[in-house]
């Protein structure tokens, strides 16, 4: 099952890879030259999970430090409550309370029936992060809208039908839209795969298979320019 539910969730991800819109572009130097600049579902990648791991990792980490230090206190029980389980090899600490406990995914179907407001935060947890990670990532990033425009202009590129004081407008139609819901979809991909019970994580199996087709992408458009077999899927 763990197996059939990895393969399931990598065969999503690559799919949801393919969305993405072409925006028309001219050169504004050389009349009859024209492109187009993709938009991709997942215009921010794996970005926002990278971001949401590090933000729960790093809260895990200051709540069974202070768990360890002062057990007891409110406040300190209010972040997070931590039991040792012991699987046969080395004790491992879980959050059994607290706000780790609910950003903390359900283990497996059960334990979502079980604690169902457990797994409802969690849900909303994971796509409100993602998508404000996203939204938050093109602004600081240099890829929102008014960047792009700039890069366009540098080279000396228009959109079709649009003069260079519009494009940041229609530019705002798309990039905005992609990155907040490619962030919820990478969420919700995540939260499914911990729910299916894939190998590993849902936020270990996104960042392994968003790496895997980017070096894959990087390969076939080398392979384009030589004019190998990479011509094939462009």
């Amino acid at each position: 099952m763990s197996l059939f539910a990895t393969v399931l969730v990598f065969s999503v991800v690559i799919y949801f890879q393919g969305f993405r819109v072409d925006l028309p572009i001219k050169s504004s130097r050389y009349r009859g030259q024209t492109s187009t600049y993709p938009i991709k579902l997942f215009y921010t990648s794996n970005i926002p999970i990278i971001l949401q791991s590090a933000l729960v990792s790093n809260l895990y980490v200051i709540s069974q430090m202070l768990s360890a230090k002062f057990s007891g206190f409110f406040l300190v029980s209010l972040l997070g409550v931590w039991q040792e389980v012991g699987g046969g090899g080395p004790a491992r600490s879980y959050p059994i309370g607290g706000l780790c406990y609910y950003m903390s995914p359900p283990e497996t179907v059960s334990r979502v029936i079980e604690d169902p407001i457990h797994a409802v935060i969690y849900i909303m947890f994971m796509l409100g992060s993602c998508a404000f990670f996203s939204k938050t990532w093109i602004d600081v990033s240099g890829s929102s809208a008014k960047d792009v425009a700039k890069q366009l202009k540098e080279q000396q590129m228009v959109m079709r039908g649009h003069r260079e004081t519009s494009m940041i407008k229609e530019l705002n139609r798309y990039i905005p839209t992609a990155a907040a819901f490619g962030g919820l979809c990478i969420g919700a991909l995540s939260v499914l795969a911990d729910f299916l019970g894939a190998i590993g994580s849902g936020t270990g199996i996104l960042l392994a298979v968003t790496i895997i087709y980017q070096y894959f992408e990087i390969f076939v458009k080398e392979q384009s320019e030589m004019g190998g077999f990479g011509a094939m899927f462009f």
